[in-house]
């Protein structure tokens, strides 16, 4: 069996939330709102093996294990096209691009023979699926790999590091395994949004205050953009809070305050 697929560049993947490598985050902190985004994975999923050797691990109340993905995310809401698409759907930053821009539409938290579906565009996506594409995928492994290779190197480097960040968080934040417990209960699944700030802490790199005061003034900035309306609510909310860890941080004053 074989997949054909070539992006068009039509922009209408370019909308809300983009994972990103630990790498990725803090090379585009001043382009991208961030959070880290906390997704259980069940059981009996196929992702499951693959999540949980990149992510944590967790039993829940009832004695069930969750992998979970940690991600930093460029955090924008849906609605809002990513801040380097140029007026013509281009990416402004072609060079720089994220990782995850240059694997997609493959995905490294699958297995790579778990990856057929994700070539079939979305409702509204334009890529091309004709005769006339490229061949990308066949007999359940990815043809041209490096893209994709060099984004899972970056999450196996960085695995232990986010291991040993959710260990602490869930060790010191109490609801947070519940929360994930719960969410993970949602049709097609569920996320926890985290301030990246609660990362940072953890991460040793240089020119932490730098991030924390560049990423104070883009999250009053999306916390400006957002519309005013009940819909918009979580993401006001979030930016303000977040602003507010990134301000602590970038003045040296420990916090713990985080919403679960």
């Amino acid at each position: 069996m074989e997949r054909r697929f070539r992006c068009t560049a039509c922009g209408k993947c370019c909308y809300g939330w983009l994972p990103l490598t630990v790498k990725d985050a803090l090379r585009h902190a001043r382009r991208f709102p961030l959070a880290v985004v906390w997704t259980p994975v069940r059981q009996a999923s196929k992702a499951f093996a693959a999540t949980a050797k990149l992510g944590l691990t967790v039993r829940t109340r009832d004695r069930k294990q969750l992998a979970i993905r940690i991600a930093p995310t460029a955090y924008i809401p849906p609605s809002f096209p990513c801040p380097a698409l140029t007026a013509d759907n281009l990416c402004g930053i072609q060079a720089e691009k994220p990782s995850r821009c240059a694997t997609m539409p493959f995905f490294p938290y699958r297995d790579e023979a778990d990856q057929s579906d994700l070539l079939v565009p979305r409702p509204g996506w334009a890529c091309d699926t004709s005769p006339e594409a490229p061949v990308v995928y066949r007999d359940k492994a990815i043809i041209a790999r490096t893209a994709f290779a060099l984004e899972y190197g970056d999450l196996l480097e960085q695995a232990p590091v986010l291991r040993a960040y959710g260990e602490a968080l869930v060790a010191s934040a109490g609801p947070l395994v519940d929360t994930l417990a719960k969410v993970s209960l949602k049709p097609g699944g569920g996320h926890v949004a985290l301030s990246f700030a609660s990362l940072l802490r953890h991460l040793d790199t240089a020119g932490k205050a730098e991030i924390a005061r560049a990423q104070m003034a883009l999250l009053d900035e999306y916390a400006n953009r957002v519309p005013d309306d009940a819909a918009s609510a979580e993401y006001r909310r979030n930016y303000g809070d977040w602003a507010w860890e990134m301000e602590r941080l970038e003045s040296g004053r420990a916090s713990c305050r985080e919403r679960v």
